[in-house]
């Protein structure tokens, strides 16, 4: 951005106690931050899109199409690294978490601003590491997102460099973690009880205690990894002595949480934008609020679920199986009080509106058929098959993803202080939703069907619906760059966003548009609960 467009917009983009690149890499200014975090995860969004185009593309046909074998196994190996590390953990938490967070609990910055700062310079340098580690030493690694083990403590490529570069990624997520906990608790406004804290305030502070309880396990034991390869150590290597279903176990402790750490947060939008666009108050406020706890909790309890074909007792199974189930409730419950808060509204179907209504549908498909690998027995027909990465995709594109731009669309012209087309928005959002269902629900047909995952190659017989899918990722791929375009030219050049036009009733909607740098001119005193709309909802 220009200085002279920076002065125009004013607020928080025109801090002038530093200049040039050093105001914004050296500023503790928190919307600072989670700007420049929101730049580096669409950056890497995109990169990760990139890649994964690459591999439908190699799919579209049996045998060798663009790339070779190796190279393939590089590519998805790249691709999750990428998407689950560098955008869908910290996509929503830590940029607009930053953006967002401190201004609705009525708060100056977060409890600790340097720490923030920190916490963001560790995400650089971890996502610099990751980026090195593709071109030095072997080459890129070609695990897998899992790392997993014995592969990884002995393929010759440059494992232990992208392992570390992940391990400081988790000190980033913990940093955040401890500085939403600390200012949830400590920097509410006078008058904001527990119960008048806006849902997507509440969902980061659930995502907040996972990531400070469960990152530090699966930092350990990527640095246990990293042990194995450089000292031989016979840790998790069946050669040398070693446990590989112990890796599995420790991995999946933090990652099976860790999908709600991605989840959450987006959920968290959902229930922020679905009362504004239906003129209603939320339904079930405080049932929401406690689900995202109680999500939090359980989803921590679920993790073997994961390893039902690396050998379980019975009662495991069952245990795992039911606790699996379990979690399923809460989320019923959100879901449930999301169209109940949509009945009988006054719905206005704009840009954000239209991401979380699908965010609803493609959440709940990657829902119930996670129930389907939540029971033993389907879960050992379709374990590891392409239906495991269509479920995933569900949850976490369709839920994360769509949750992702409803919230840049909600929530980015009230810090750009101009906002998007909206008739480009509403194309580029057709786009993205018939080519996410054509490419990821033929995954899953796929995978029952008994096509693998991660193969390079396949049998003629799953040719015609690698081909549907392949043309679906095109159709995707199209919403997306028109999405993000229409954002970027919008935000930079649209008409200006003044005032309070969606209607929002948090108190991000109720200062200057773009927020100043202190935020409040005065401390606010909150009186009512977040989503008590005047009228017909709009203030």
């Amino acid at each position: 951005m220009s200085q002279d467009t920076a002065m125009a917009q004013g607020g928080f983009w025109r801090d002038t106690r530093r200049s040039g690149i050093g105001s914004w890499i050296f500023s503790t200014d928190h919307k600072r931050i989670g700007m420049m975090y929101l730049y580096c995860v669409l950056s890497f969004f995109l990169v990760g899109v990139v890649l994964g185009f690459l591999i439908r593309l190699e799919l579209i046909a049996p045998g060798p199409t663009i790339v070779t074998a190796q190279t393939y196994n590089a590519l998805f190996t790249v691709h999750g690294v990428v998407m689950i590390f560098l955008f869908i953990i910290p996509g929503i938490p830590a940029s607009f978490g930053n953006l967002v967070l401190p201004i609705q609990l009525g708060a100056r910055d977060v409890a600790f601003p340097r720490v923030n700062l920190l916490s963001w310079w560790l995400y650089a340098i971890g996502a610099v590491i990751v980026l090195v580690s593709l071109f030095t030493g072997g080459g890129a690694p070609d695990t897998g997102w899992t790392f997993y083990v014995p592969f990884s403590a002995r393929t010759s490529t440059n494992v232990s460099l992208a392992v570390f570069g992940v391990f400081v990624l988790g000190f980033s997520s913990i940093l955040t973690g401890i500085n939403f906990i600390t200012t949830i608790h400590r920097m509410r406004a006078p008058g904001m009880t527990w119960t008048r804290i806006p849902l997507f305030t509440w969902s980061l502070y659930a995502t907040a205690w996972v990531q400070v309880l469960a990152t530090p396990i699966i930092a350990i034991t990527l640095l246990l990894v990293v042990t194995e390869r450089i000292l031989g150590l016979g840790l998790f290597d069946p050669n040398r002595g070693g446990d590989p279903v112990m890796y599995q176990h420790m991995f999946w402790i933090y990652s099976h949480p860790a999908v709600y750490i991605m989840i959450l947060p987006g959920m968290g939008v959902i229930s922020d934008i679905i009362p504004v666009f239906s003129r209603k108050p939320i339904f079930g406020y405080k049932m929401i609020a406690f689900s995202s706890l109680a999500i939090a909790a359980a989803g921590s309890a679920v993790w073997g679920h994961h390893m039902y074909t690396s050998g379980m007792s019975d009662l495991g199974v069952l245990v795992f199986s039911f606790l699996t189930f379990i979690v399923a409730i809460p989320s019923a419950i959100k879901v449930f009080n999301w169209v109940s808060t949509m009945y009988k509204g006054s719905i206005s179907l704009e840009a954000p509106m239209l991401f979380a209504l699908s965010f609803i549908l493609l959440f709940s498909i990657g829902g119930l058929s996670g129930l389907i690998l939540g029971a033993a027995a389907t879960d050992i027909h379709v374990h590891d098959t392409h239906f495991v990465v269509g479920h995933f995709r569900y949850v976490m594109f369709g839920g994360t993803g769509f949750a992702f731009f409803a919230a840049a669309h909600y929530w980015l012209p009230k810090y750009y202080g101009r906002r998007y087309k909206e008739k480009p928005a509403i194309v580029g959002w057709i786009l993205m939703f018939v080519g996410f269902n054509v490419m990821y629900f033929t995954m899953q047909v796929l995978g029952m069907e008994g096509m693998p995952r991660r193969y390079y190659d396949y049998l003629p017989e799953f040719t015609r619906l690698n081909v549907v899918a392949t043309v679906g990722s095109w159709i995707l791929v199209a919403g997306i760059v028109i999405v993000v375009w229409n954002l970027w030219r919008g935000l930079f050049r649209g008409e200006p966003f003044t005032g309070n036009p969606w209607g929002g009733a948090t108190l991000e909607w109720s200062i200057a548009t773009p927020p100043p740098t202190e935020n409040f001119d005065e401390d606010p005193v909150v009186t009512h609960g977040p989503y008590e709309f005047k009228g017909a909802g709009i203030p």
